[in-house]
């Protein structure tokens, strides 16, 4: 597996495969072709079908236009075979011949992948893959996840993980001081700040579940304005991992190493999935981006709390269990309907699974590993209007009002 950098990356949303993914292709596309007349770049399949909500266009073209023309070709019936986010880029000269072209893929949480390789990856550095494999690790050692992710990353994860988690709280916090509507034809006003102060008027059970609610919109909210997120594991589902770490920072007082600690659990298990099925909604649905989420949510929870290996291995996987099968319906192609919502009942749903398994001894039937197997299975079966094309589900036959 990758480095856990590659799953949290940090940039602009609103979408990890939609935005951040075509916007680095096209930033080192340029690089290699700088004396490029006009810049013709076609999207194709799920790219296409929603790039204009996702902005994909004004990602490459923001990227391109300051060397040379740009021209898209949209291509949404098209689908390559590699993967549903596929991209060519192409130079031309001023006579109009294509000097130079490549073919590239958005993969998820913003990474490229060329077909049957990974250019913009760093190299492996984890030597074990499934979490049973690390399960029966951290149980032989007695020691945790988190400790495996020291010892395969270095101690300068550290440091990233302090950036990401900062990135993190600064999004929380922009996104409780904004108000107003965001961005789209959907005119959808910002809610964050409004569920922040009502959740003030409850008693402490309510009020705590309504200060999620309100942490993982405040999230999700920025990063559908196209302001600065982490992907936990992409942009679509960003919200879930910091509503919770954010609340549990904040009414339990966790240290700052603890809440590091957390997140490179977290991220483990955001790894697993995008090493063996895929955390790109265009490939397996909503299952993939919001489904891992409340699942990295839920492992890094139960870590906060004191539970075993085994029983975060439990909590991950009834994160992922309980969201198998979610489309990506997004409405207009926008992350924004039913995507900001799926954060805060995520972001809830992770603390209950948490709580779940901490009531277990963290023995159960069906592996963490087993749902993702499943998942990626699922994902493939679902037709393709439900993996974020815009065509079924929600999305379908939505009309905009102005």
């Amino acid at each position: 597996m990758k480095s856990i950098k590659e799953l949290y990356r940090i940039g602009t949303g609103p979408s990890s495969s939609h935005t951040m993914g075509p916007r680095y292709a096209a930033q080192q596309f340029a690089a290699r072709n700088p004396g490029a007349s006009t810049y013709r770049v076609t999207l194709y399949g799920s790219l296409a079908a929603t790039g204009k909500g996702h902005m994909t266009d004004r990602a490459i073209i923001d990227t391109l236009s300051p060397t040379a023309p740009v021209e898209i070709v949209w291509q949404p019936q098209i689908f390559l075979p590699f993967h549903p986010n596929g991209m060519l880029f192409e130079a031309l000269d001023s006579e109009g011949n294509v000097t130079s072209n490549w073919t590239v893929f958005s993969v998820g949480g913003g990474q490229l992948a060329e077909e049957g390789e990974t250019p913009t990856a760093s190299d492996d550095v984890y030597h074990m893959n499934t979490l049973t494999e690390i399960l029966d690790w951290c149980q032989r050692t007695g020691r945790s996840y988190w400790e495996y992710v020291e010892e395969c990353e270095g101690p300068e994860i550290w440091d990233y993980l302090a950036k990401v988690w900062d990135t993190m709280c600064k999004s929380v916090e922009r996104g409780l001081d904004r108000e107003g509507v965001l961005p789209g034809p959907l005119h959808l006003p910002r809610r964050a700040a409004t569920y922040y102060v009502r959740a003030s008027g409850y008693k402490s059970n309510l009020q705590s579940r309504g200060l999620v609610f309100s942490y993982a919109l405040a999230v999700s909210e920025e990063n559908a304005s196209g302001g600065e997120i982490v992907t936990a594991p992409t942009c679509g589902s960003c919200g879930v991992v910091p509503a919770v770490l954010y609340h549990l920072k904040k009414s339990r007082d966790f240290s700052e190493a603890r809440i590091y600690r957390a997140l490179a659990t977290a991220g483990l298990i955001g790894n697993i999935v995008k090493h063996n099925a895929s955390i790109a909604g265009a490939e397996v649905g909503c299952q993939g981006e919001v489904g891992v989420a409340c699942a990295m949510a839920a492992a890094a929870a139960n870590q906060l709390f004191g539970g075993s290996p085994a029983q975060i291995e439990y909590a991950a996987e009834m994160g992922l269990e309980h969201h198998l099968g979610m489309t990506c319906d997004p409405v207009c192609g926008l992350v924004q309907i039913p995507c900001i919502e799926r954060n805060a009942y995520a972001a809830a749903r992770a603390l209950d699974a948490n709580l779940y398994s901490a009531f277990t001894d963290g023995g159960h039937r069906v592996s963490f590993d087993r749902v993702v197997e499943v998942m990626k299975q699922t994902g493939h079966d679902l037709p393709s209007i439900y993996k974020e094309t815009g065509e079924g589900g929600l999305a379908r036959d939505y009309e905009i009002t102005e």
